[in-house]
């Protein structure tokens, strides 16, 4: 009998646009069940100092009613080893911005020792919630 691959993918998720989706539909084509980590406003706040537009319980349900997500969950802080202990996923998807950097070298080293497979998928350029946010700024002034 085939092992089940569980894959993990974590986000804010806020303006939810394109390159959320993508991860999500590309994470679901590599594993048979795919947990979502979702940051709580605190979190969100605690590393980028900003409030999310829609808050976490409302990006949790969206998150969750996603059918490529069959699992959604807090995301109370950002250790990736904390939530493979909680979690033992086989496969873990994080875009591409975040390879090779230091943080994701220690952790790809990490990963590697408990056989958990470490996918980046391209960057969506052009679309991010930040890039969102600008351009609602600027109109706002308008």
């Amino acid at each position: 009998m085939k092992k089940r691959v569980i894959g993990y993918t974590s986000g804010v998720f806020d303006l939810f646009h394109i390159g959320h989706l993508n991860i999500l539909r590309n994470a679901k084509s590599m594993c048979d069940k795919l947990i979502v980590g979702v940051s709580t406003d605190e979190l969100l706040f605690e590393y980028k100092k900003k409030k999310p537009v829609i808050t976490f319980q409302e990006r949790l349900e969206i998150v969750r009613n996603i059918k490529y997500v069959d699992v959604a969950i807090p995301q109370f802080n950002r250790d990736k080893k904390d939530a493979w202990k909680k979690l033992k996923f086989d496969t873990m998807f994080v875009g591409s911005d975040w390879f090779d950097t230091d943080k994701w070298k220690d952790l790809d080293k990490y990963f590697n020792k408990k056989k958990v497979k470490v996918v980046y998928f391209p960057y969506t350029l052009g679309t991010s919630s930040t890039k969102i946010n600008q351009i609602l700024d600027k109109n706002r002034k308008k």
